[in-house]
């Protein structure tokens, strides 16, 4: 759970984002490295919260975890991120370990 500023509680999902930039992402990036830190900002003001975040190598160039209150709210966050051409992205829901205990325990 977490508590928005209007004191409202609301439970929150894990998601991983993976991202690749596209060209004029990576141009966007290297002429001002700041604007990483302002689509961080952006991600809250579409619901999220950016938990953890690293640029990687390999097929992606950044792993994103954030925080959402469902899958509905990141696909919003994630159709409007990618409707600016700078990355695309894939989203994946995850589970706690103890929350997949859990569940396997009540089957």
């Amino acid at each position: 759970m977490r508590l928005y500023p209007d004191h409202k509680a609301v439970s929150v999902r894990p998601f991983i984002l993976l991202s690749t930039l596209t060209p004029q992402g990576a141009h966007n990036l290297t002429a001002t490295p700041e604007r990483l830190f302002e689509v961080n900002r952006e991600v809250e003001a579409l619901g999220g919260r950016v938990v953890h975040q690293w640029a990687v190598l390999g097929a992606y160039d950044f792993l994103t975890v954030i925080e959402a209150e469902n899958e509905a709210a990141v696909i919003r966050m994630s159709t409007e991120l990618s409707a600016r051409g700078s990355a695309h992205f894939e989203v994946l829901p995850a589970t706690p370990i103890a929350e997949l205990l859990e569940s396997l325990d009540a089957a």
